[in-house]
């Protein structure tokens, strides 16, 4: 009886059988039919990956002639074709810096390069096609790829043009690890670099030194295989018969990359301590990409280092003789690198790893920059918390007027865009004006917050979090946050209210007439109109405000932009030494909050016209602009306006604040856990905590206790 044999193995089987019937072409093809016989239906079905991979090196085992002939055609594929840069550049970024590695990304997606059949990094694009390989290539068990490389290094066939074919990828190996070297010379020299670590100029660099190395290193080999390591009676003839020699174990070994790699520690050291130093001097988009290349480069020359003992056997590296390592160890590492180019050449183009490996040190430092500006918006007592009362009176004070400002502004009729310019003017001026005189505007803290609880989410030791801690942290956040709000409000609308009474004592008319003052109304109503969509919009403008203000206090401590004001010569002339140190100072410690504010008006007054432009529905909702609208139109109307009106316009007044709040907070907390790197998962646990906390204690909430202003006084 004969057996049934499955369809996909057939199909193997024949594969197999064309390729014995010309092992010695180099034609790409026969590699990329293999992939695609491997390759499952769907990248996660991990289980019939495993299965075709098994089923094929049972073929090969059954077959000794297939497995020779795959061997030979496998090492022709690889030597007729340049290796170095599949080793050098395939998950490594390049040298043309972020943006512009970010848009030749985006192109390539839509146009990609054209393919060089004589380089192998371009004919991975027939090998794996799909964007998915990698998924179901690093599913499969390690064990069931290292069977099947074991399986094909045994099939030696005894021909001098496998020998010839791994002296050839063997060379490459070198090559790429010499050119690696000197890459990570070059970036040792960056003067981004050496700015952010001076040492480097003092001492000796561990980056040249590294290449120094290298070159020792690889004239071992050299001489390896011309056939110096061995007595000159026995000296063979030529590199390939040194390489022979090395292959049965008669020629001496060439000395260990020891020395090497304590150089590449040393690198890797002086990187670790310019991303803690750039915590506290700053950092950019440039530097962070300067670290990460480095970083991939150091990383990649250590991998090659750990394969260049065994680079004689297959391209995948499967080692026989010659080790100064564990065996397993290093056919482990030589699947881990061939499973990490794989990935990076599927994801060559993915955009989301570019900005996740690059942005991570910025984004960190602007959380930090927020989370010590959101130390400020935390009141602890009592005395503390009327002076943020006091604080978001005052920018209740200045809103107000802003607010009419903003009226009058849209009586000139002006053309959109310069409609949308005075906006801005108005509310970046005026939001600028109350950073100035130290005011609080209720919705700016929750983006500087949010980084000050992401702060109480990490835990020291990496392991365990002081619940009751974070717990405390979050109540005096929700109390601040509810007090500011309160000044913000309890302000701007009877100082609003007088304003258009004052308007109307003094020219006559009201500030709105009755048909703005019903369009004021209807803008805060939260049923009848998108005044809650237009709240999140603000909040998403708020957030951006927040990443505005840590990108600038970071660019402040980075560029020495106190220390290069201080330097003008005319501004010296002008202000006087004393009062240029002290502005220089004032910049130093305000610059973030500032352009924060700079923006966020600009953010705010020209939303409108924005939606006005492209015929969406896009505007903002301020919940203190709102308030003082409210006021405004009550004037405007004489009061006369039903109270089911007064309800639902005070009702959308608290509905737009509480959006504004929560949309900024929870945009801001991502970003901050994200840069910050936690993984919380206690959520249902802290969220328990606070409901006992505000079941025994609900006033906590809204007024500091008593006893935190004793136990501070006794302190």
């Amino acid at each position: 009886m004969s057996m049934r044999v499955a369809p996909r193995t057939f199909r193997m089987l024949d594969l197999l059988e064309r390729i014995a019937a010309h092992p010695d072409t180099d034609v790409i093809d026969g590699l990329a039919d293999l992939v695609q016989k491997l390759r499952p239906a769907k990248p996660h079905q991990i289980d019939r990956a495993a299965a075709n991979v098994r089923t094929l090196t049972q073929l090969l085992q059954g077959n000794h002639s297939h497995a020779i002939a795959l061997r030979h055609y496998l090492l022709r594929v690889f030597s007729a074709r340049h290796q170095t840069n599949l080793y050098t550049d395939t998950g490594i970024l390049s040298s043309n810096g972020f943006f512009t590695e970010l848009f030749q990304r985006l192109s390539y997606r839509m146009l990609p390069p054209a393919v060089d059949d004589r380089y192998m990094r371009d004919c991975l694009d027939q090998i794996l096609p799909a964007k998915t390989d990698y998924l179901w290539i690093s599913g499969v068990p390690a064990a069931d790829w290292l069977a099947l490389f074991d399986t094909l290094a045994i099939a030696d066939g005894g021909e001098n043009g496998d020998t010839s074919a791994q002296q050839k990828t063997m060379v490459q190996l070198l090559e790429s690890i010499q050119t690696l070297s000197y890459r990570i010379s070059a970036m040792g020299l960056e003067p981004e670099l050496i700015r952010n670590n001076p040492d480097l100029e003092t001492f000796e660099s561990p980056f040249l030194m590294q290449n120094f190395e290298v070159h020792q290193y690889l004239n071992g080999y050299a001489r390896f295989l011309d056939g110096d390591s061995t007595p000159v009676a026995n000296k063979p003839a030529t590199p390939a018969e040194g390489y022979a020699r090395f292959l049965d174990g008669s020629a001496a070994t060439p000395d260990d990359a020891k020395h090497l790699l304590v150089m590449l520690d040393q690198c890797e050291m002086v990187v670790t301590k310019i991303r803690k130093n750039a915590l506290r001097q700053g950092t950019s988009v440039a530097l962070t990409y300067l670290l990460g290349r480095l970083t991939q480069s150091i990383d990649r020359l250590r991998k090659l280092l750990a394969l260049i003992d065994v680079a004689h056997d297959l391209p995948s590296s499967i080692p026989e003789c010659g080790e100064t390592t564990a065996p397993s160890e290093r056919r482990g590492a030589a699947l881990s690198l061939g499973l990490e180019l794989i990935e990076a050449h599927n994801r060559k183009y993915a955009v989301r790893e570019l900005f996740a490996s690059n942005i991570d040190l910025l984004a960190r430092n602007i959380t930090e920059n927020a989370s010590r500006t959101g130390e400020h918006y935390v009141a602890d007592t009592r005395s503390e918390y009327a002076a943020m009362f006091r604080s978001a009176a005052g920018a209740g004070f200045i809103i107000s007027f802003m607010a009419m400002l903003k009226i009058l502004a849209s009586y000139l009729r002006a053309a959109p865009l310069v409609e949308a310019f005075l906006f801005s003017m108005n509310y970046s001026l005026g939001f600028m004006l109350i950073h100035v005189l130290h005011f609080t505007v209720a919705t700016k803290q929750p983006a500087m917050t949010a980084s000050r609880i992401a702060a109480g989410l990490q835990s020291r030791d990496g392991r365990n979090i002081d619940l009751d801690s974070l717990v405390e942290l979050i109540v005096k956040v929700i109390r601040t946050q509810f007090v500011a709000v309160l000044g913000n409000i309890i302000i701007a609308f009877p100082m609003a209210y007088l304003i258009a009474w004052g308007y109307f004592y003094l020219q006559g008319q009201h500030l709105v007439t009755p048909e703005k003052a019903e369009h004021l109304l209807h803008d805060i109503d939260p049923f009848h109109s998108l005044a809650l969509f237009y709240a999140a919009i603000a909040g998403v403008c708020l957030f951006l405000s927040g990443l505005i203000s840590g990108y600038y206090d970071n660019k402040a401590v980075y560029a020495h932009i106190p220390a290069r004001i201080a330097q003008l010569r005319w501004l010296h002339r002008l202000l006087g030494e004393a009062r240029l140190r002290n502005f220089a100072g004032y910049i130093e410690n305000n610059l973030g909050g500032l352009m924060g504010n700079f923006y966020f008006g600009i953010l705010l007054g020209s939303m409108g016209t924005l939606g006005f432009l492209l015929g969406l529905p896009i505007d903002i909702r301020h919940i203190t602009f709102s308030a003082a609208n409210f006021a405004i139109s009550l004037v405007g109307l004489e009061h006369y306006i039903t109270w089911q009106t007064a309800v639902i316009s005070t009702l959308g007044v608290l509905s737009i604040g509480a959006v504004n709040l929560l949309v900024s907070f929870s945009l801001a907390l991502f970003v901050a856990l994200r840069a910050r790197q936690v993984r919380f998962t206690k959520w249902p646990t802290l969220l328990k905590a606070l409901l006992a906390r505000f079941l025994v204690a609900p006033l906590d909430f809204f007024v500091p206790p008593k006893n935190v202003v004793e136990d501070k006084a006794k302190d």
